[in-house]
């Protein structure tokens, strides 16, 4: 088959380029809807206000009444309802394709034109009909640029649609009946108050177009399209987002524009390079990273759907033990293959451990936000001591020698979330982030059985009491010695497979309906020991 010239592909992108609302098929067809339903509704009522004007005007001055004025006012009854229809019936309820969302477009764009048209033609005794169904059509050229989204160029000629019936109504009148002005110029202001509103409109929708288009490429970064934000890191947010080609949700973080500087982009770079180094299967996977053309660093990794294990406790409560020895198993694996390869990630809580599906496998837990990790052997060349970390989760030697720490760090970080999970409560809470870290070099943590809402075996409480020891010789020595001992347990029984396929059910059918429950915020700080004296400044929200 021949392939088509090249004059026809260019013919046929320029015409795509007339009707085309945003780059992306799938999401410009639900926007276009979503404005083209509310579009719909404005006019239905707002027909319905005219109606109501009118009749009550008419009722007062009955000598103003038009000859047809029930002929009129049943003729408007039904576009109304056709009106419904189209609003209610269709855009409402089916997702119709954007070239019937254009044809929607057209259509409403000729029936009110041409059901204004006939009332005036119906109305010829009121000489002011005329003008008044130009202005009221005018109202409606403006209320469609500022609500649908439309390029200036559809703009102009769905709106001249609209005037197009009007003004062979205002020929007609002007041949047909006397007016108080000569037919010319009759037909002359017609026109005028047709191509103004739409001059006027068109320049409007073409700016409102071209903003939006801007602010759409603003949320490009390579071919990922940037949806909403959904968290914020120690040195980074979060953005749900979708690939170009892939269209699978994507989870984009890249480095805040306030935090900008040479130290914080190093690290953030350092941070893809360590994360994309690991390939174990409970550690958050990376697609890919580059920089935007304004110089931001971005990465992409996989979107989590689930819930972290700090929202998981605000919403549903201390969890059973069975399940809690299930999820450090796994953040167990994922652990042990960063120590492995001489990384410490630094920052383990529950917000950082994500809690989700993957397929048919239910409660697969993934450890994200490797923003603070460090290389064992890597010189960092601080020359003060700065603890960085969760307070609530910060190991004692982080606080004492930060500038030592070994992986023996995340197995007590991990045993505090393992008290979390089963209590409810954090290891240590204090008025300021420093009374927390004073309390994690000083002060021993109540067992957990002693503040747990259900029973805990004794092995599982010991194994978590090692990992919370204050020196790090005496815990485990490391994840995977850690993970040894939490299989050695005895099953708790108290978590089966059934359970899990059952709150993963409910999850889902209230996930959309329940919003995460309100909390102080977990937070990642620099506490300068060396300025205690001084008043601790605001914890940044993660």
């Amino acid at each position: 088959m021949a392939k088509p010239s090249r004059s026809r592909r260019l013919l046929a992108q320029s015409r795509t380029a007339v009707w085309r609302t945003t780059p992306s098929d799938d999401d410009g067809r639900g926007y276009l809807q979503t404005r083209m339903t509310l579009f719909s509704k404005l006019m239905f009522w707002s027909i319905v206000a005219l109606l109501v004007f009118l009749t009550a005007m008419y009722e007062t001055y009955p000598e103003i009444e038009p000859a047809h004025q029930g002929l009129i006012l049943r003729g408007a009854i039904v576009m109304l309802g056709i009106m419904a229809i189209l609003w209610r019936v269709l855009l409402l309820r089916r997702a119709l394709s954007v070239v019937a969302l254009y044809a929607l477009d057209v259509i409403y764009a000729i029936g009110i034109g041409g059901s204004f048209a006939i009332s005036t033609l119906l109305a010829s005794g009121l000489h002011a009909a005329g003008y008044a169904s130009l202005i009221y059509a005018a109202f409606t050229v403006f209320m469609r640029a500022i609500v649908v989204p439309s390029s200036g160029r559809r703009t102009a000629i769905v709106s001249a649609l609209v005037f197009v019936p009007m003004w062979i109504a205002g020929v007609i009148l002007a041949l047909q009946t006397k007016q108080e002005v000569p037919g010319p110029a009759f037909v002359v202001g017609s026109l005028v108050l047709g191509i103004v509103p739409i001059l006027l409109a068109t320049v409007g929708s073409d700016i409102i177009y071209g903003l939006r288009r801007q602010v759409s490429e603003a949320m490009q970064l390579g071919q990922y399209t940037l949806e909403r934000k959904i968290g914020e890191g120690g040195n980074g947010a979060v953005y749900r987002a979708y690939h170009a080609l892939l269209r699978r949700p994507t989870a984009i973080k890249l480095l805040l524009p306030d935090r900008v500087g040479a130290e914080n982009l190093e690290r953030f770079e350092r941070e893809v390079q360590h994360m994309s180094q690991l390939t174990h299967p409970n550690t958050v996977a990376v697609f890919d990273y580059g920089h935007s053309p304004d110089g931001v660093f971005y990465y992409a990794m996989e979107y989590l759907g689930g819930i972290d294990l700090e929202h998981l406790v605000e919403r549903f409560g201390p969890q059973p033990s069975g399940r809690v020895v299930h999820i450090l198993l796994q953040v167990c694996g994922a652990l042990q293959e960063a120590h492995s390869a001489g990384l410490i990630h630094r920052d383990i809580k529950p917000a950082n451990i994500i809690l989700c599906e993957r397929g048919t496998v239910l409660d697969v837990a993934k450890v994200v936000d490797f923003g603070l990790v460090k290389e064992i052997t890597r010189d960092t060349g601080s020359s003060a001591q700065v603890v960085l970390g969760t307070p609530a989760y910060v190991a004692p030697e982080a606080v004492t020698d930060p500038d030592h720490i070994t992986h023996a760090v995340d197995l007590y970080a991990l045993g505090a979330v393992g008290y979390f999970l089963l209590t409810g409560r954090r290891l240590f809470e204090g008025k300021t982030a420093v009374d927390v870290c004073i309390q994690h070099v000083t002060q021993p943590p109540r067992r957990p059985s002693e503040v747990a809402p259900r029973p805990i075996a004794p092995g599982l409480e010991a194994v978590l009491m090692t990992c919370l020891a204050k020196q790090p010789a005496q815990r485990h020595a490391s994840a995977a010695a850690l993970a040894e001992a939490l299989e050695a347990l005895p099953p708790a029984g108290d978590w089966t497979k059934a359970d899990a396929i059952a709150w993963w059910d409910q999850f889902r059918t209230s996930q959309a309906a329940i919003s995460a429950a309100a909390a102080a915020p977990t937070s990642t700080i620099t506490v300068d020991l060396f300025g205690r004296s001084q008043p601790p400044r605001p914890a940044r929200p993660r």
